[in-house]
């Protein structure tokens, strides 16, 4: 017997929206977090019990992040940012904004391999079939997306002197 939906919601609504949130800006993220789980409401009857939830969820976030790229390419710009009003979805927010907004600069490929693997925690060969390419391409994605990310901080961090003993 399958798990009620509301569960998949609570266990996996927070990665859900991390991975949302890696890969577009608010409230576009927030939208597709809540397609993301309309339309696997719409489907979960069907899913086979032995399926692997998480990635299932991630792979519709990834459709619907796709989607809201092209929506967003057609859409007029807006000449004023209104105020975000907190999310409540999962109580979860970022702590790091300019982490986030790193994580936005890179390469769509690097973005998606960086927030699949290490936000959602697939594999490189879930990676892989989401993205397209190899396991080999979506590691070196992931690994090209964290150097960058590190490299940036790095950079900007003041290390404090080492004392000599």
């Amino acid at each position: 017997m399958k798990r009620p939906f509301e569960e998949i919601v609570a266990e996996h609504g927070p990665t859900v929206l991390r991975v949302c949130r890696a890969l577009l800006a608010r409230p576009d993220a927030d939208d597709a977090w809540s397609e993301t789980f309309l339309a696997a409401l719409r489907a979960y009857p069907d899913l086979t019990a032995n399926a692997n939830i998480e990635a299932w969820l991630v792979t519709i976030a990834h459709r619907k992040a796709i989607d809201a790229r092209r929506a967003e390419s057609r859409r007029a710009a807006p000449v004023a940012v209104a105020a975000e009003p907190p999310s409540a979805v999962g109580g979860w927010e970022p702590l790091d904004g300019d982490l986030w907004a790193a994580l936005g600069a890179l390469p769509t490929k690097q973005r998606q391999a960086v927030a699949y693997h290490h936000v959602a925690g697939l594999s490189y060969a879930e990676v892989a079939a989401l993205v397209g390419g190899s396991t080999d391409a979506a590691r070196r994605a992931a690994h090209d997306g964290i150097r960058a990310l590190r490299r940036r901080y790095l950079n900007s961090a003041t290390v404090p002197p080492q004392k000599e003993s």
